[in-house]
């Protein structure tokens, strides 16, 4: 049984995730939230595997540094984002945001790649840019379940007037990843309460102009 489990918090109320499975914890988009994402690991007992973004602007890897306490992890990442990782501190300086030095990540992700974490969940990566260049979602479809970062919100989608952000391009993600997904598939945004394509499919004000409600 896998437990995803939110936490919320700071400046840009960003969502941190922390995705047990297995007996085991990977942690998705470290923001401001993470210090109590790290407690939920040491409280439950649980080894911290790795840790998975969605993208790389500030507010989702501003908690990265705080896990230089912990064994080196591997921090993953879609390539065409590295910029925007590498600007960082330039991003965070924009914001007023302190930040830590941040650890090397590595650029292995991709669209169509399966990752298998502990317990064999199944998370399939989608490449969805729009708002960032290099943004993924995660979906597990055996759980019905997808991280999606900043591409899609309750009754919302992702900003594009960040740079490497563009607004068709964004629809066309949409349309394309998510709104292709199964109906009942719960959404878990990097902001606010979750949803499901459902939903948006037929009520989000940004997408039925658009698409009028329409499946992929």
């Amino acid at each position: 049984m896998t437990d995803v489990l939110r936490f919320e918090g700071g400046p840009f109320a960003e969502n941190t995730y922390l995705v047990i499975s297995g007996g085991r914890a990977t942690l998705v988009d470290p923001g401001w939230a993470t210090p109590r994402a790290l407690r939920a690991v040491e409280d439950r007992g649980l080894p911290l595997d790795a840790v998975l973004l969605t993208h790389a602007h500030i507010d989702h890897v501003e908690g990265l540094p705080l896990l230089a306490d912990h064994a080196p992890l591997p921090v993953r990442l879609h390539p065409d984002d590295l910029p925007l990782y590498r600007a960082a501190p330039a991003q965070a300086a924009a914001f007023g945001v302190e930040l830590g030095t941040l650890p090397t990540v590595q650029t292995d992700l991709h669209h169509g790649q399966v990752l298998t974490l502990p317990g064999e969940l199944e998370l399939h990566v989608r490449h969805v840019p729009g708002h960032a260049p290099g943004h993924v979602l995660f979906h597990a479809p055996a759980e019905q379940w997808a991280l999606v970062g900043d591409v899609v919100f309750l009754g919302s989608i992702g900003r594009t007037d960040l740079p490497g952000g563009d607004f068709h391009t964004l629809m066309a993600s949409i349309r394309r990843e998510v709104l292709g997904l199964p109906d009942d598939t719960r959404l878990l945004p990097g902001h606010g309460p979750e949803t499901t394509v459902r939903h948006e499919r037929v009520s989000n004000p940004f997408l039925i102009p658009h698409y009028g409600g329409e499946r992929a």
